[in-house]
């Protein structure tokens, strides 16, 4: 796994995750828009590392998209948590579902790489 393209896609999409739960702390519109903004957030986390890592074979890129993305899911869930904001059961479910949406990520980067668009 690429160090240099985790630790960078993983601080992006921790600080946009905790940007958005420090926005859903504060004003409940946002806080509705939890799961699938996490998610999104994810996917971006694990598309930059797909196309920091670009050449890889699809399988490292499913890897390394997956913990950026549910990696970032964690911190930012675990900051939710200790807000107040959602439950403590959240931390495991969230962070799985992200760490698929960011695989899916990984996946879209290779493809994207692949037939030549990036």
């Amino acid at each position: 796994m690429n160090t240099r393209a985790l630790m960078l896609s993983l601080a992006g999409g921790t600080i946009l995750q905790v940007v958005m739960v420090v926005a859903g702390h504060s004003d409940k519109r946002v806080m509705k828009f939890f799961a699938v903004g996490g998610m999104g957030l994810s996917l971006l986390a694990g598309l930059a590392y797909g196309f920091l890592d670009a050449g890889q074979p699809t399988a490292a890129l499913l890897r390394g998209g997956a913990v950026a993305g549910g990696g970032c899911a964690l911190l930012g869930i675990a900051v939710s948590y200790f807000l107040g904001d959602v439950p403590v059961s959240l931390l495991l479910l969230g962070t799985a579902s992200s760490a698929v949406t960011g695989a899916i990520g990984g996946a879209i980067a290779s493809w994207l790489t692949r037939i030549g668009w990036v």
